[in-house]
């Protein structure tokens, strides 16, 4: 990394984290709007790569399926599955009169960015509004959310530094190759050390056992959503997913981790955290 590029990479840092916690705290709009804006750009980001494999993914359709999603977890409307058969009939309608391409290939690139990008951006809105906006309770999804960024943080920092030191065994090589067991390792325990922290600090309405939980979910799923990402980049021969932000690659490379571990957290809130 050059000086240049790494002053530019601190600097958006330095911008981009605050405004990022400030959503996460207050939530309501400002939350939904970030995480609107997540989805957006990175299913935008995600049909122009694609395009290398020959996929002319429907967008502006896409655009619209992912607003209602993400829009229906803040102020639920309509059932999601019936909604997602529904969008189902209606796009391969539209596929029948387009004449671009390969149907199946523009169906499947449009399908896996709605759901993957809309589904698991909707979930990140259902942490945030799991508690009740009484008696002080709402700050709490802010909390999670923000204790999960850090974890996440912490641990492709960890990851990343102590495979670069000590890296020897190559983690999944056909996908990202400077990637290493031993870097993995660092960046699963920090990522617990992360929210074991945070307990002490904001997430002391948790149960311990719910914080070593969440720690092994980031520190898991939020690395293979990094290599499902790398997956789908170097399936159609792209380096980062756009150049959107500078120094730091495109909005789905950043959140990719986030995106992905949001789907399993929101569940084990529903489900099991009792």
């Amino acid at each position: 990394m050059s000086m240049s590029n790494g002053i530019t990479r601190l600097l958006v840092a330095l911008l981009g984290i605050p405004l990022i916690l400030a959503a996460c705290y207050f939530g309501k709009i400002y939350f939904l709007i970030f995480c609107l804006g997540i989805a957006l750009l990175s299913f935008y980001e995600f049909s122009q790569f694609v395009k290398n494999k020959g996929i002319k993914v429907n967008i502006w359709l896409g655009y619209a399926a992912i607003i209602l999603l993400v829009s229906n977890r803040y102020a639920p409307f309509f059932d999601n599955f019936n909604f997602l058969i529904l969008f189902v009939v209606v796009i391969s309608l539209i596929e029948l009169f387009r004449n671009n391409g390969s149907a199946i290939y523009n169906l499947g690139g449009t399908l896996l960015g709605v759901l993957y990008l809309g589904l698991f951006a909707s979930s990140l809105v259902g942490i945030r509004e799991f508690y009740p906006a009484v008696d002080g309770l709402y700050y709490r999804g802010g909390y999670i959310i923000i204790s999960v960024f850090i974890s996440i943080w912490m641990c492709d920092s960890a990851a990343y530094y102590g495979g670069t030191a000590l890296g020897k065994h190559k983690l999944f090589p056909r996908v990202s190759p400077k990637k290493s067991w031993e870097g993995a390792i660092f960046g699963f325990v920090f990522s617990i050390i992360a929210m074991v922290i945070a307990r002490f600090l904001i997430l002391d309405f948790l149960s311990w056992s719910s914080i070593i939980i969440l720690g092994v979910i980031i520190g898991i799923i939020g690395q293979l959503g990094d290599l499902i990402e790398s997956l789908f980049k170097r399936d159609a021969v792209v380096k980062d997913s756009s150049n959107i932000i500078p120094g730091h690659g495109g909005i789905f490379d950043r959140f990719d981790s986030l995106l992905y571990t949001a789907p399993v957290i929101f569940l084990y809130l529903m489900y099991i955290n009792r």
